[in-house]
């Protein structure tokens, strides 16, 4: 039996979280879910978006099986995603990209795996409100330092890329080629202009390719990726790139594949792993049974192929493709006629059955 944090998150999160956890079960594998709340629910209760017993409990368990969460645009707590991945250090996020059969999509053959570097970058949250006097005295620094004048009235938001964590989302990225049959790593930058930030990062892939002589390597500049993804999105496999960027490149290529109903995702660290889909809360569906729980799925598929049950997640992932094959019981966003569309709970009774046959 595995110990495993199921957090359901808000929005949409509960209903697709409980769907997954519903088939999860119906594999035959043997779970003892610990429940916690992070978020808006967990700020109203704890006074905190990430309370401590929250975050022990996942320690504990090691995985962790979880909904969206809402991130307050413009107010109120940071995301508490990033802060998770910040906290556990789950500094390598995952996100496969695959077309199902079935799905509507002009793209065919696209089956691309995203690995996001997580702790570092514009994402580290490192910022500086217009007017405020610490902002004052950056932008007077700036000016000593080098001479560049930067409009009194900016905020700024502070960039970093650290050798270390380039090594490491790197190293991930080759050795999960590796394990996975994967060809070929691109690193994705824009060393031509940031010279010094994502220079380092395209010198430590380069430095770190030459360890793994089976694998493929190149390197393409972020804004010529966007335009390859979509013209021949086939000839990538696996893209290793910094934060901001594997954000936004993983949204583009969930596009690909018929959106973020069906992209998975996964953030890992070396003592921890938090299974959970790429997409939003999406709160205006929330408690409507409207919303596609297959990414959810698909990321406890990821989640049992962690655990080292690779029969149960070949077996689950086999069903959900099914499903989205037949056409019949799937949601809104993957029907040509939405009239005809089926709620949250069930997509996940049509996979269950899937699984008994």
């Amino acid at each position: 039996m595995y110990k495993v944090t199921f957090i359901p998150g808000d929005g949409i999160g509960p209903e697709v979280a409980e769907a997954t956890r519903r088939v999860l079960e119906a594999t035959g594998v043997e779970f003892q879910w610990n429940t916690v709340i992070i978020g808006s629910q967990a700020q109203d209760k704890f006074g905190t978006p990430l309370p401590n017993q929250a975050l022990q409990s996942i320690r504990k368990n090691k995985v962790a099986l979880k909904g969206p969460v809402t991130t307050p645009i413009g107010t109120g707590f940071r995301s508490v995603n990033v802060a998770l991945r910040q906290t556990l250090d789950l500094y390598a996020c995952l996100r496969p990209c695959k077309i199902y059969h079935g799905i509507n999509t002009p793209f065919k053959d696209v089956d691309i795996v995203v690995v996001r570097e997580n702790t570092e970058g514009l994402y580290a949250g490192i910022e500086f409100a217009k007017s405020d006097t610490i902002t004052e005295g950056l932008l007077d620094f700036i000016f000593g330092a080098i001479g560049e004048e930067i409009r009194k009235d900016s905020a700024v938001s502070l960039k970093t890329i650290s050798q270390t964590a380039s090594r490491r989302i790197i190293k991930f990225a080759f050795e999960y080629a590796r394990q996975n049959g994967r060809k070929k790593v691109t690193a994705v930058h824009k060393a031509n202009i940031l010279k010094f930030s994502d220079g380092l990062f395209l010198d430590a892939a380069r430095e770190v390719a030459r360890e793994y002589n089976d694998i493929e390597f190149s390197d393409m500049l972020v804004d010529a990726t966007c335009m390859e993804l979509v013209r021949k999105p086939q000839i990538f496999d696996v893209l290793v790139l910094p934060n901001f960027y594997g954000d936004i490149i993983s949204d583009l290529c969930a596009g690909l594949i018929g959106g973020m109903g069906v992209a998975p995702g996964a953030n890992i660290g070396d003592e921890v792993a938090i299974f959970e889909p790429t997409h939003g809360s999406a709160p205006k569906y929330a408690g409507q049974n409207k919303s596609n729980p297959m990414a959810t799925m698909l990321s406890g598929v990821m989640m049992l192929r962690h655990l080292g049950e690779k029969g149960s997640a070949d077996k689950l992932e086999s069903a959900i493709a099914e499903v989205i094959a037949g056409g019949k019981n799937v949601t809104y966003d993957l029907k040509l006629d939405s009239a005809t569309a089926v709620g949250t709970s069930q997509v996940a009774d049509a996979v269950i059955e899937k699984l008994k046959r």
